[in-house]
């Protein structure tokens, strides 16, 4: 369409998404990714909401997604003592509410199933080795120089490049340049209360594919996932005070937290120490909240880049393929509606402007949401300890909780409004925004 041309920062699921994305609509894209490869075999495990379930599978790849992952059917909850206080299914309503469950994938392999859903022209404009050093622009284009000196001119930037993302750096130098240094967000925008070991490891035998659930303690929490072929824990510890600093932790860090961890209960037979390999763990902070400025001029902020939540709600990623579906509907309108295919500056702004109005109340609430959930699961007081352990836990309450909260979240949710696809999922709710129906032959 026309000469507009986006340039993606970031190589990760996000990254990958807004590729689909303007490949589908026609729009030129060129993708940046400061790694080796986009598939990175460390990576940890996450779960995918229906949501973001039906978009993935406007790309064609719902019959992909369905044979890797595991469908999240069961949740078991215990104290750090070996108390089970939960034994659950009722998580398997979302399924037969909205036609779609909650699915637990690998990260590398989803991120595979993505990257192999592009066709090969496509696969072309992922360009890997590519560390942005600095983003200029002005009223007619943006250009990103990288450190090994290449450069690439384009029309907008999104930038989907993570939490310690370049591409925010680089804005928030934009509006110093124009004199709104009182408006920037702070350099290190998100605050860390927690911090968290997480280790990969091969499906014990004895433990089913689609289990999920916690152990919970004074201050700290152990997370469970079971996919098909691969489980992921996470351990939550609260830090001794509130901080925005980025930290990098050794091993010697990983072994003293993991002996602090180590005899929790993971499932009725198994203790911590039975699954955890220091080989396929890793270790950080967790970082919590929403920038102020989510674009200046031609630059744009998606995902990890412009919110960070605690993983134990499972938001962080559905929300940025979210952010992701809500600016590239607004793009392809924009684009298709400029007269020679390259929408000025004030439409661009406008944009932009769109995107976040759609998206930010939605950021907010679910920010809070995984924010309350960290701390009930980690008995932060006497009322997180009372309402984890006591109110939340009957399956009357979780009902209620699937049926009133999260299934009228999720059917509202939108997908990619110039893409047309079958609808994958129908349950006893019906989706907000129908997918566009494919023409018949």
């Amino acid at each position: 369409m026309g000469g507009f041309k986006v340039i993606i920062v970031g190589g990760g699921p996000a990254g990958l998404v807004a590729a689909h994305a303007l490949h589908q609509a026609g729009i030129e894209f060129v993708l940046l990714e400061r790694r080796s490869s986009v598939i990175d075999p460390s990576g940890a495990s996450v779960v995918l909401n229906p949501p973001t379930m039906r978009v993935l599978s406007q790309f064609g790849l719902r019959e992909q997604l369905e044979e890797a992952g595991a469908e999240l059917s069961h949740v078991k909850s215990f104290t750090n003592e070996g108390y089970k206080f939960r034994d659950s299914t009722q998580i398997t309503l979302l399924k037969e509410s909205l036609g779609a469950a909650q699915v637990i994938y690998h990260r590398p392999e989803l991120v595979r199933i993505i990257y192999d859903g592009l066709p090969s022209e496509a696969q072309d404009r992922i360009l890997t080795d590519k560390k942005v050093t600095s983003i200029h622009q002005d009223r007619h284009s943006v250009q990103v120089s990288c450190a090994d000196g290449s450069t690439f001119t384009g029309s907008i930037v999104i930038g989907a490049d993570g939490v310690h993302s370049r591409t925010r750096q680089q804005l928030r130098q934009a509006m110093i340049s124009d004199g709104q240094e009182a408006a920037c967000d702070d350099e290190k925008p998100y605050e860390c209360a927690y911090r968290m070991l997480w280790c990969t490891f091969s499906r014990p035998v004895s433990t089913r594919p689609g289990l999920g659930g916690e152990t919970q303690g004074v201050d700290g929490t152990l997370a469970l996932m079971v996919g098909k072929k691969t489980a992921m824990i996470i351990c939550y510890e609260k830090l001794p005070s509130p901080t925005r600093e980025r930290v990098d932790y050794s091993e010697k860090h990983m072994v003293q937290m993991f002996e602090s961890f180590a005899d929790w209960p993971v499932t009725e037979a198994l203790r911590f120490r039975d699954v955890f390999d220091i080989q396929n763990a890793g270790m950080a902070n967790l970082h919590e909240g929403i920038v102020k400025n989510f674009s200046k001029g031609r630059i744009c902020l998606v995902s990890d880049a412009c919110h960070r939540y605690t993983p134990n709600a499972g938001l962080g990623l559905n929300n940025g393929i979210q952010d992701v579906v809500a600016l590239c509907n607004e793009i392809q309108a924009a684009v298709e509606q400029a007269p020679d295919g390259n929408p000025d500056q004030e439409v661009i702004e406008k944009v932009f402007g769109s995107y976040l109005e759609q998206r930010l109340a939605l950021m907010k609430k679910d920010l809070r949401g995984s924010a309350l959930l960290t701390r009930l699961q980690a008995w932060a007081s006497t009322f997180h300890y009372i309402m984890a352990r006591y109110i939340l836990v009957p399956d009357w309450v979780q009902r209620l909780t699937i049926r009133y909260i999260a299934v009228p979240t999720m059917r509202k949710a939108p997908v990619f409004k110039y893409i047309a696809a079958e609808e994958p999922y129908t349950g006893i709710v019906g989706w907000e925004h129908p997918i566009k129906p494919r023409l018949a032959r």
